[in-house]
């Protein structure tokens, strides 16, 4: 038994690949559908049908099922859900986390989920909640370590996850993480994580997975565990999550709730259904309302726009354009948008992985000077060759008397000539300059200024923008342009 992991494309941190799990593969990014044997509003062939590849149930539901216990050891759990695909079991951290104790201890949790065949099984992790104590959450991680040894010792050739805990504290995430990668685990979920979604505490998200991750091997999948509204997705994506589970396409159906790509509705207050899947298309938002199989129709759209989701990011991966979309899908609440300014924060760690070069870059207001690309392009500036005297000219007019002219593009700043057509001053759109996108430019001149300390320097830029030269490059040589 193996699991592999083939990364095919990247952006940012955000990747495309196959995850090989025994005889079966799933495409990443990847939604693992959660699947309730009692109450199963959309049926795992179904789920099949609509393009899922793998999904996720759980063996502590399983166990203590008089219906169904007996049919997973004997027919096997894919007989029983009647699927195809990859399934992982959750071993019972989620009824711990709810109820504070459970009725299985880890070694029969483990033979459970070996005895049913489980594709991917799961140690009974401790999920630390955001508000322990340090002390709880190093505690607690060191039983969850413990029980990822004590699977690896029982069952040496089983597809092992290793959950990667250390509540919100960072250092003990990071340092879990490199026990994880240690034990030569190949799939890491990073755990305990629904209470920050819940409260939407993406900051808090972005640190904790970030901090994960630099443990971690690269050639680790991760999966975010109980990550399931579609409007978040692209944001877990681009720090590198590659697969989610999610009970929230039921769930919210259950409620009423109606999901779009960036946010949920209620279905009693919609008018219109603005989707384009099947159950939308051939009803009214009055029919859906007062179908006898509300539920059921509500599950299957919240499904197929989460899946849909999924979709758009990996071709948004392929493009080279995550951050457009990760843009686009954190302006549709103010805390995701504080994440995603997280996010930016960490841009020199995510820039390592970020491909040098993308199809297009569209600026998106004083974010977008923070990106990667910005921050790529601030460090090979001072590779520029120059000549003594250097002019960086804001419209393409020279001055006579130099030796170097480089043409200048906000946000990222000067350039020579050769390279306008190269990514990504070739292949960006910007709208008329603001104070934000030239103050990123200035700093692209700022870098290549320290960098050359012998060479003089002079800047031609309009009188809009002389204050600002100044201010980001102090003593800079200033020729205003004539109007």
């Amino acid at each position: 038994m193996t699991i592999t992991f083939e990364v095919i494309h990247k952006d940012i941190a955000g990747r495309v690949g196959k995850l090989r799990v025994n005889d079966k593969a799933v495409r990443t990014p990847a939604l693992l559908p959660v699947v309730n044997p009692h109450l199963p509003l959309v049926t795992p062939r179904e789920m099949q049908e609509m393009g899922v590849e793998a999904l996720i149930t759980n063996a502590y539901i399983f166990r203590r099922s008089t219906e169904f216990c007996d049919r997973a050891l004997a027919e096997g759990l894919h007989a029983v859900l009647d699927f195809d695909g990859a399934v992982m079991t959750d071993s019972g951290s989620f009824q711990l986390s709810v109820y504070g104790e459970v009725e299985v201890s880890n070694r029969e949790t483990l033979e459970f989920q070996q005895a049913i065949g489980s594709d991917i099984i799961v140690p009974l992790d401790i999920p630390t909640p955001p508000d322990a104590s340090r002390e709880r959450a190093e505690q607690e991680l060191a039983v969850t370590m413990d029980r990822i040894r004590e699977a690896q010792a029982l069952f040496p050739d089983a597809n092992l996850a290793g959950p990667v805990q250390g509540g919100i504290f960072t250092d003990l995430r990071e340092e879990a993480g490199r026990a994880v990668r240690d034990l030569g685990v190949a799939f890491a979920p990073i755990g305990a994580v629904v209470p920050l979604m819940e409260n939407y505490r993406y900051q808090d998200l972005v640190r904790v997975v970030l901090a994960a991750k630099r443990g971690l091997s690269p050639a680790t999948a991760i999966h975010l565990f109980g990550a399931g509204h579609p409007s978040m997705f692209a944001l877990a994506v681009a720090m590198g999550c590659d697969l989610f589970d999610s009970a929230a396409y039921a769930l919210f159906a259950r409620e009423g709730r109606y999901i779009t790509p960036y946010g949920s509705l209620k279905i009693d207050e919609l008018a219109e259904l603005p989707c384009p899947c099947k159950v939308c298309r051939s009803m009214t938002a009055n029919e859906l309302r007062q179908s006898e199989d509300r539920e059921r129709l509500l599950a299957l759209h919240n499904l197929h726009v989460t899946l849909a989701e999924i979709a758009r990011i990996r071709q948004a991966i392929q493009d080279g354009t995550l951050w457009e979309l990760v843009d686009e899908r954190c302006r549709s609440h103010p805390r995701l948008l504080a994440g995603y300014r997280e996010l930016l924060a960490h841009a020199a760690e995510l820039e390592r992985d970020d491909p040098v070069s993308k199809r297009r870059f569209f600026y998106r207001g004083s974010e977008t000077c923070r990106r990667t690309e910005v921050l790529r392009f601030h460090e090979v500036v001072p590779r520029i060759p120059l000549g003594e005297r250097v002019l960086v000219t804001f419209d393409g007019r020279e001055v006579p008397g130099f030796d170097t002219v480089l043409n200048f593009k906000p946000p990222f700043g000067p350039y020579p000539v050769e390279l306008a057509e190269t990514f990504p001053i070739g292949q960006s759109e910007v709208p008329d300059w603001d104070d934000d996108m030239v103050r990123s430019g200035c700093a692209g001149i700022r870098a290549l200024v320290e960098a050359h300390p012998e060479k003089r320097f002079a800047i031609r830029c309009a009188d809009a923008w002389v204050r600002i030269v100044l201010e980001e490059v102090p003593g800079a040589e200033v020729y205003r342009e004539q109007v």
